[in-house]
């Protein structure tokens, strides 16, 4: 248990709840069913083992901290999660209840220990150790089949090694969540282009063989298309992707829109992940509050590329 303030509240509420839920406690001395509930609240963080912190409030003291969750009676709990509140309750609630509210919330042992495994194996995935990186997430699906960052990781492995019927099983629970995740819609596309290629003649054709077609008849979209897989599969994305606006600009819905669709996952997989920020460009926390100065956020190449495929997609669909 944490007492907070203002001065401390951006560390130990929205910084650490970026990795771990924040129970904040809003309460007063003089305040009876505070006094029942705070010690209720502390067994509980320690029977979490570390699961959720809790930070208390004086709300007599920091009346701005109240006033910015609008506190109206006390005690209040709010829970914060990645930098914002997400639930709360009002009351010397029974433990019952607080346990249920927690349980909603707070994730468990076993998907704690399969996060763990996920970001473990991203590490590996990040050094080139896919085998150890594939047989961690493995273990971490197992832990927690809801795990939809492992699921996702996993199949991208599983693709790009060439182990499709394995991708093919795993992917197929995915594609029948509703609604759709564009990422597992993308690892789809991307997986039966890669079918294509090992099970069609043309994927062994060499790249010259489609221009030769596509030279007689720019309007050759079969050709195209083959052509944009077989790029794909050589890892030449943006070519792939070029070739794919030359479909779309001549006929948006050709092939009952394929094109569109392969190029729009090309853009979902080579979009880098979202680093966890706690400050805008504004110079403001993930809580709002005003920072010292102000962090110039710099758009690394790959975003620049995804962000100019994203315009050139745009220009020829309207």
């Amino acid at each position: 248990m944490i007492d907070v303030t203002t001065e401390n509240f951006e560390a130990e509420v929205i910084a650490a709840s970026m990795t771990t839920p924040v129970l904040v406690d809003f309460w007063a001395p003089w305040c009876g069913p505070c006094k029942t509930l705070g010690p209720l609240l502390e067994r509980m963080e320690e029977a979490y083992g570390g699961r959720f912190r809790l930070v208390k409030i004086d709300s007599d003291q920091e009346q701005q901290l109240a006033a910015a969750f609008a506190i109206k009676s006390i005690p209040t709990c709010i829970l914060v999660k990645n930098g914002q509140p997400v639930d709360g309750f009002m009351g010397a609630v029974p433990e019952g209840k607080l346990r249920a509210f927690l349980d909603k919330h707070i994730p468990s042992e076993e998907a704690l220990l399969a996060e763990s495994e996920t970001q473990a194996a991203e590490e590996l995935i990040a050094s080139g150790d896919l085998e150890t990186a594939q047989t961690k997430l493995e273990e971490a699906l197992a832990a927690n089949p809801g795990n939809d960052d492992a699921r996702f990781d996993l199949i991208k492995i599983l693709i790009s090694t060439g182990q499709f019927e394995p991708a093919e099983a795993l992917l197929a629970p995915a594609l029948k969540q509703i609604p759709l995740q564009l990422r597992f819609e993308a690892l789809h596309q991307w997986l039966q282009t890669l079918i294509f290629v090992t099970t069609d003649p043309r994927g062994q054709w060499e790249i010259g063989q489609f221009d030769a077609l596509i030279a007689e008849n720019k309007r050759d979209f079969e050709a195209r298309f083959a052509k944009s897989r077989v790029l794909i599969a050589l890892d030449d994305w943006t070519g792939a992707m070029d070739e794919l606006l030359e479909i779309i600009m001549r006929d948006k819905k050709w092939g009952d829109d394929a094109p569109r669709k392969t190029f729009v996952a090309l853009l979902e997989l080579l979009t880098p992940p979202k680093p966890k920020v706690t400050q805008d460009a504004n110079g403001k926390s993930a809580g709002g509050i005003e920072l010292m100065g102000k962090t110039a956020i710099a758009q690394d190449p790959q975003a620049q590329l995804v962000s100019s495929y994203r315009r050139k997609l745009s220009m020829m669909l309207n």
